[in-house]
C-alpha cells in the first residue's frame, strides 16, 4: 500500500529525489517543507506534489508516514532521531551524523521504534562498487586485502556555487565543512563491496592555503582549516583500506568524483577518471564500457537551472550495463537518474523496505559503518595522525 512522505529541505539535491518518489508506485502523497518557504513552493509546483508544510516540527505533527531529509549535512542525526520518535520512517541524505553519540542515538531510536531508517549513500550503487561486489561474490579477487576509495571534488568545480545557494550571506562559515566528516562516498564505495568494517584509523590533514576565507579557522563554523585529508583504516578480518577526501585538487570531478581500487591475491580492479581495468594473473581487461553510465537527461534541462553547470553531470547520469535494473519499477524506465545510476536504486530500496517491513541495504548499522570511521579519522588528523580505534555497532538485527 503506498505511503505518504514529507521532504525536508527543498534544495538542489531534493528535486531529483522528489521526482523519483512521485513516480514510484509505492509512494502516495508528498509534502515539502523548507526554511525558505518559496523553495518548498517551487518544488511542489515543479513536480506536482501534494503541498507544503510550514516547518519540520509541523511535518512531524501531520499524518505523513515517512520523511526524507535533504537538509544541511551536519543536521541529519538529530533530525532523524526526532522523526523516528515521532513515528516516521526516515530516509536521510549523507552523512548519517557528525559524532559517535549521534550515530548511537539513531541506532537506538531504530531499535526502540522498529521503524525504517536508511541512509542514501550513492556510492553503494556506484558502478565500480557494484562490479567489485560481484567479483568478491564469485571469488575473483581471491583474498581481498586492500582497497582504496576517493572522493575528489575541487571546491572550484561547483561547490562554491552550491555553498552560496545553501548557506546564504554567511556561506563561508559552512563551506569549511571538514572533509573527513563527509566520508561516506569514499568509505561507502569500499565497504559497499567489501563486507567488513573499520577497526582503527590514522589520518593526515592538509591545511588550506587559498586564503579566501574558506577553510579559515577564524571563520569556520567547525573551526576547520583542513581542505584535503587522507585516512588509512585497518579492517576486521585482516587488511586495510585508504580513502582520500580532497577539496583542493586538480582533477576532473565533473567526469567522476568518486573512484575505487581493490586488490586481492588473485585479481585486482583499478579505476581512474575515464578508464577502469580488471587485472589478474592472466592479463588486463578494460571494463570501462561495462561501468559507464549513459546520461538520461540533458545537462541544460530546465529542472537543473539552479544547479551549477560544474555539478550537473552528477544529476544527469543514467545506469550502467553493470546495474541490474530488473528489480526497479517500470515507471523509472525513462526517469532522470544521478550519481552514476544510484538514485533509482536508493529510492526503490527505501520504498521497498517501508512497504515490506524489510531491512534496507544501507540501514542504520551499515550507515554507521560508512560514517563513524570518518568522524574518528578527523579526530586522528587533528592529533597528528595518532592511530585511534573505530567503534562498531555490529550488524543489523536479524
Amino acid at each position: 500500500m503506498p505511503f505518504s512522505i514529507g521532504i525536508v529541505g527543498a534544495g538542489q539535491f531534493a528535486g531529483s529525489f522528489a521526482k523519483l518518489f512521485r513516480l514510484h508506485p509505492g509512494v502516495g502523497d508528498i509534502h515539502v517543507t523548507d526554511l525558505l518557504p518559496e523553495r518548498a513552493e517551487r518544488l511542489v509546483a515543479a513536480e506536482g506534489l501534494a503541498g507544503t508544510v510550514s516547518s519540520f516540527e509541523e511535518m512531524l505533527e501531520t499524518d505523513v508516514d515517512a520523511v526524507a531529509l535533504f537538509t544541511q549535512r551536519w543536521t541529519h542525526g538529530p533530525l532523524a532521531v526526532e522523526a523516528l520518535r515521532a513515528g516516521k520512517h526516515v530516509y536521510s541524505a549523507v552523512p548519517m551524523a557528525v559524532s559517535h553519540e549521534e550515530c548511537a542515538a539513531v541506532i537506538e531510536a531504530v531499535k526502540e521504534t522498529g521503524l525504517t531508517y536508511m541512509m542514501g549513500e550513492t556510492s553503494h550503487y556506484n558502478p565500480a562498487t557494484v562490479y567489485a561486489r560481484e567479483k568478491i561474490a564469485d571469488g575473483g579477487f581471491g583474498r581481498l586485502f586492500y582497497a582504496e576509495g576517493d572522493y575528489v571534488h575541487d571546491m572550484d568545480l561547483g561547490f562554491y556555487d552550491a555553498y552560496r545557494y545553501s548557506g546564504g550571506e554567511r556561506w563561508k562559515e559552512t563551506a569549511s565543512y571538514p572533509p573527513l566528516l563527509y566520508p561516506t562516498h569514499s568509505i561507502g564505495g569500499v565497504l559497499g563491496a567489501w563486507r567488513t568494517y573499520a577497526t582503527s584509523v590514522s589520518a593526515i590533514g592538509v591545511p588550506d592555503e587559498r586564503g579566501d576565507g574558506v577553510f579559515d579557522r577564524e571563520i569556520s563554523q567547525f573551526g576547520n582549516d583542513l581542505s584535503n585529508a587522507t585516512a588509512l583504516f585497518e579492517v576486521a578480518g585482516g587488511g586495510s583500506f585508504r580513502t582520500n577526501e580532497f577539496r583542493r585538487v586538480g582533477y576532473p570531478s565533473h567526469i567522476r568524483e568518486s573512484r575505487f581500487r581493490f586488490f586481492g591475491t588473485e585479481g585486482s580492479f583499478e579505476q581512474l577518471a575515464t578508464v577502469s581495468f580488471w587485472q589478474d594473473k592472466s592479463g588486463v581487461r578494460d571494463v570501462s564500457e561495462h561501468l559507464q553510465a549513459v546520461p538520461t537527461l540533458a545537462a541544460d534541462d530546465p529542472s537543473l537551472a539552479e544547479v551549477s553547470p560544474a555539478l550537473r553531470d552528477a544529476f544527469v547520469s543514467g545506469t550502467a550495463p553493470v546495474h541490474d535494473r530488473a528489480r526497479l519499477p517500470r515507471e523509472f524506465a525513462h526517469a532522470p537518474n544521478g550519481h552514476e545510476g544510484s538514485h533509482h536504486f536508493l529510492v526503490d530500496d527505501f520504498v521497498t523496505a517501508v512497504n515490506d517491513g524489510s531491512t534496507p541495504t544501507v540501514n542504520a548499522w551499515v550507515a554507521a559503518r560508512y560514517t563513524l570511521p570518518g568522524i574518528v579519522a578527523h579526530d586522528s588528523a587533528l592529533r597528528d595522525g595518532e592511530r585511534l580505534p573505530v567503534p562498531d555497532f555490529g550488524d543489523a538485527p536479524g
